[in-house]
């Protein structure tokens, strides 16, 4: 008899400490199968896709053969890749508080989750297009100013079912998909390059992901 109060007794702790978890933390986190908030914020992880070629950015632990030999960007039509995963932080040397909204115009990084390297461009050009070349670079997200994207939308923040633009700080060109297809060793992956001129190759928006909602009582 002790024995079977002893499992009733701690089946209901687990229990209810399972749901004090989950009242405190479930309404700070939104996954894509929800869009009750609206804005892409610090600290989310999210997936991007070009509304133009309906794929999503993409990287992975191979390095491009050319170029600056860094860490390959590329973009894939698979929607359940783990590699295409990208936490939202701050600009190099700056933070933000987790679940704050991005404004529009903000200067981020985008840190890809599992190689934890940088969004990254410079002068090198991209092997396909021949566009300025797109990379992944730094380790643990301690990269440079290489690594530094705006975000160009309407509004004052950026929002999860908007189309965006992704600047490149250092070099102003934008974040694009030139429809060029990669053969091995990633076949039919697309190639991810900068360009200068804005175009509808141009345009992303946030997909997947866990979203980190802000305190209830911040005002955007």
């Amino acid at each position: 008899m002790a024995s079977r109060c002893g499992v009733g007794w701690f089946l209901t702790s687990i229990f209810s400490t399972f749901s004090i978890l989950f009242i405190f933390i479930v309404p700070f986190v939104q996954t894509d199968s929800s869009i009750t908030y609206e804005y892409v914020t610090c600290g989310s992880v999210i997936k991007l896709m070009n509304t133009r070629h309906n794929v999503r950015l993409h990287s992975h632990d191979i390095k491009y053969g050319s170029g600056s030999g860094q860490q390959s960007v590329t973009a894939v039509e698979a929607t359940d890749d783990k590699n295409s995963y990208w936490q939202v932080k701050a600009k190099q040397g700056k933070t933000c508080t987790r679940g704050t909204p991005i404004k529009c115009g903000q200067t981020i990084r985008l840190l890809h989750a599992d190689t934890r390297r940088n969004l990254h461009s410079h002068l090198f050009k991209s092997p396909l297009s021949g566009n300025q070349e797109v990379s992944c670079f730094g380790e643990n997200g301690d990269g440079d100013d290489g690594d530094l994207w705006a975000v160009t939308c309407s509004g004052s923040n950026w929002k999860r079912n908007e189309q965006v633009r992704l600047k490149h700080v250092l070099t102003e060109k934008y974040l694009t998909i030139t429809g060029e297809v990669y053969g091995r060793p990633i076949h039919g992956q697309r190639e991810v390059s900068a360009q200068g001129s804005p175009n509808s190759n141009t345009y992303w928006k946030a997909m997947e992901g866990v979203y980190i909602k802000p305190n209830e009582d911040e005002k955007l």
